[in-house]
């Protein structure tokens, strides 16, 4: 073992001793400079041998995080600690204040300053929240539930919130609308043929996903048939007669588009019935299972905005699980099977000819529970023996040949280790676990149809409460591959840049080209649900998105191909300054100020040499007007590289003289300021196409590659505007997230649900976009009161999210 290795073992091993995780721990050694802050705090204090639970632990990991950055004295570092271990400071958020305050004062700190600074103590009643929230809507003239989102937004920059949970304002401030505008409609369709106006009347409220169609109609808690009336009584007891269900994903792989609508149809339809969700990791098969998966899995519900009532792993219940098998063959309902998989399946018909028992299908009880537990203790090796089921071959329904419950595996598991040799499958487990878990409704998709008889069939075999399963139609897009094998195909031949690479449909490639997750679970909930499979058109998908940000993003003058302008009748140091909205119809997402100089940039494509009747924009002569600026300008001459015929440079006048006829057309601007920082340069701009040719792709989908699924444009620029909103947009999710790692049933890292997506923008006449995971930007990282602007070694990467249009066309 290297040095260093043994060095970052030492490290993790004192790190845990305070109370963080295996995983936490690795993480804090990681940056030597924190690491060493940890140690010693250790160190100093005796941390070790204060019994700090978890979420201290995490504090303190934090607080030396933040000494890693600025240097306190003993007595201010202590202070801070002190505050810590005394439960005033209970957040991420506050220790990162309590770190900055103490760093800009000298001790003894005023208590009461301090407090009030840092959050300590700080207290709001849901009463106060929504005369907060309702007075913001009032003073602001906001127009309805189009404005939610930006609203908001508005109420947590209101200073007097600035320590309220995220989770309350949200609550009030739909309270506010609710009592403002009334509940939200769904947009009706508009009538192509002109019409009489309809006479005025009250509007019926419209029902949600979860009041009708398939959901509507579901039994309620208590309402399935079990063979003896106590298990139903003992399920009910429970569960208090709620609604309890369960997202159950296998952890071989990252969730795709697909995996949205079972995390909203389960989560979703318990909390629309005020009951209680579970993240059950189906955690069965240890060869395919990979510790990255299960944290992506948590990582994506939360950022869809879910948190677990539990999370679970149905090898929580390995030993409950053989305790049941052994039930299974004493009730002469099991038996241990040798036959290879190819006689298992011509004896089950799946080739040709009718299924058949298998030979070993009426061997004694007694001779099954030995090779059973001969099994377990490793005796057999894969595929040597396999307990199965005694199910009825008389069935037509081949879930009942005789399904396998259990198999031998030679593979660690990840939670159990080398403990158990046999593992059980899918059929045996999912339904008992169901049942222990006291699950009223077992929502799955219409592929296991056929398996609700075999679920049954066992619960009832063994004499335990039996779910109800119930089946809805799974959710995919044209024009891409959900399969793991076939992504995998992708990434590992490179045609793709990883899992995450903003031309999949996985989700956390989704989350990375800046899809919010309230967009997706917009696009979920407009689908509906029901006992038929989606198929849907990925213009459709994208649709919703663009929907969703018309009126919760700012707009930003955005450059994508830089021509400049010099305005040829305003000085040399002519400097205005533009109060811009960041959006014309959402007052609450506030304004930046913007420079108007005698240098400018337009759009290379916003100017051509030779006009026409039908073209509005720049051409010698002509006149066009600025987004936001005070005056249009016209064409006057240009200038172009003599060799190239290029042209380099447009010289124009600003129309400030009198009485100028409203030109035709806008186009977007930006500013040469060095001192404001205009423009702010964007480094790369990635422009996401379809990766697939066709609707839908061939097995051998390498054919289908389209060639244009990635267009990368460097150079283009943005208004300074750009820094105003990122840092606000980040500082906003870091509280967010904080809050919502403060109510979650684990303890998480409060940055995995703050990425650098959050910052979304629309370039105006361009696209939407975000910024990409690979862009550097200093004053994100720092603390809330650094100034937003571009640092030495920024490197700014832009995904487009979306088109403006679907066909993406500019108009003339």
């Amino acid at each position: 073992m290297s040095k260093s290795s043994k060095e970052d073992d030492y490290l993790i091993s004192l790190f845990k001793s305070i109370g963080l995780t295996q995983a936490k721990a690795a993480e804090a050694s990681k940056s030597p400079k924190s690491a060493a802050a940890l140690k010693n705090l250790i160190d100093q204090y005796s941390l070790s041998s204060h019994a700090l639970d978890e979420k201290k632990a995490g504090l303190v990991a934090a607080l030396a995080g933040q000494l890693a950055k600025v240097n306190l004295d003993n007595n201010s570092e202590k202070y801070v600690l002190d505050k810590i271990l005394d439960e005033k400071l209970k957040s991420l958020d506050q220790v990162a204040a309590a770190t900055r305050y103490a760093n800009t004062h000298s001790p003894p700190f005023d208590e009461a300053d301090f407090d009030n600074e840092c959050g300590v103590g700080f207290r709001i009643t849901p009463e106060q929240l929504l005369e907060q929230a309702t007075n913001y809507v009032k003073s602001n003239e906001i127009s309805g539930w189009a404005n939610l989102g930006a609203t908001i937004s508005g109420v947590k920059a209101i200073p007097a919130l600035r320590w309220a949970n995220p989770l309350e304002i949200k609550t009030a401030v739909e309270e506010a609308f609710l009592g403002t505008f009334g509940r939200k409609q769904t947009e009706p369709k508009k009538d192509t043929k002109a019409s009489a106006p309809a006479p005025t009347s009250t509007p019926t409220p419209q029902k949600t996903v979860f009041e009708e169609g398939f959901l509507g109609a579901l039994h309620r808690p208590g309402g399935n048939l079990q063979i003896h009336p106590h298990l139903r009584d003992q399920h009910l007891k429970a569960t208090n007669g709620a609604v309890w269900t369960r997202f159950p994903p296998e952890p071989n792989g990252y969730l795709h588009i697909g995996h949205s609508k079972a995390i909203f149809v389960n989560f979703g339809y318990a909390a629309f019935h005020n009951g209680k969700c579970y993240l059950r990791y189906d955690d069965t098969n240890p060869e395919k299972e990979e510790e990255r998966y299960f944290e992506s899995i948590l990582e994506t519900v939360r950022w869809l905005g879910y948190e677990p009532w539990k999370i679970t792993y149905s090898s929580d219940y390995f030993d409950q699980l053989y305790e049941l098998a052994v039930e299974l063959i004493k009730r002469d309902k099991a038996y241990v099977c040798h036959c290879t998989q190819e006689q298992i399946k011509t004896d089950r018909g799946l080739k040709v000819g009718k299924p058949k028992p298998c030979i070993h299908r009426n061997r004694p009880i007694a001779e099954s529970l030995t090779e059973f537990e001969k099994m377990k203790n490793g005796g057999y090796r894969p595929k040597e023996a396999n307990l199965r089921m005694k199910q009825d071959f008389e069935d037509g329904n081949p879930q009942m040949w005789d399904l396998t419950a259990y198999r031998v595996l030679d593979s660690p598991h990840h939670r159990t280790k080398d403990k158990w040799k046999i593992y059980p499958t899918y059929d045996f487990t999912h339904c008992l676990v169901d049942s222990i878990e006291n699950i009223s409704h077992s929502l799955c998709t219409t592929e296991f149809i056929l398996s609700r008889q075999s679920y049954e069939w066992l619960c009832d075999a063994v004499e335990v409460y039996k779910p109800r399963q119930s089946e809805y139609g799974r959710l995919s897009l044209e024009g891409t591959v959900m399969s793991k094998r076939k992504i995998l195909a992708l990434v590992d031949e490179k045609i793709v840049n990883g899992w995450d690479d903003p031309r999949l449909y996985t989700l956390i490639a989704l989350r990375r080209r800046g899809v919010p997750p309230g967009a997706i679970l917009s696009f979920v909930s407009s689908l509906g649900v029901s006992t038929t499979a989606s198929n849907i058109e990925i213009s459709r998908f994208e649709q919703t998105v663009r929907q969703y940000l018309e009126g919760s993003v700012a707009r930003l003058l955005m450059v994508l191909k830089p021509l400049k302008v010099t305005i040829e009748n305003l000085p040399e140091d002519y400097l205005e300054w533009i109060e811009k909205p960041f959006h014309p119809k959402v007052p609450a997402l506030g304004s930046a100020k913007i420079p108007f100089t005698r240098s400018i940039y337009i759009d290379v494509d916003d100017f051509r040499l030779e006009d026409s009747e039908d073209y509005f924009r720049l051409a010698p002569g002509k006149t066009v007007g600025l987004f936001q600026a005070p005056y249009p300008i016209t064409c006057t001459s240009y200038k172009s590289d003599p060799e190239s015929g290029k042209i380099t440079e447009l010289v124009c006048r600003l129309e400030n003289g009198g009485n100028v006829k409203k030109p035709k057309a806008f186009i977007q601007w930006v500013s040469e300021h060095a001192p404001s920082g205009s423009p702010v340069q964007i480094d790369e701009t990635r422009v996401f196409n379809r990766l697939f040719k066709s609707d839908s792709p061939p097995s051998d989908f390498r054919s289908d590659i389209s060639p244009d699924s990635l267009e990368t444009i460097k150079g283009a620029i943005v208004e300074v505007g750009f820094w105003q909103l990122a840092k606000r947009s980040t500082v906003e999710a870091r509280r967010e997230s904080q809050t919502r790692a403060e109510v979650s049933v684990t303890s998480n890292d409060v940055n995995s649900l703050v990425g650098k997506e959050c910052v979304r923008f629309q370039g105006l006449r361009v696209a939407y976009f975000a910024l990409d995971k690979d862009s550097r930007a200093g004053c994100l990282e720092e603390g809330e009161d650094a100034p937003p602007k571009r640092k030495q070694g920024d490197y700014l990467v832009l995904n487009r999210i979306v088109s403006l249009k679907e066909d993406a066309g500019k108009s003339q």
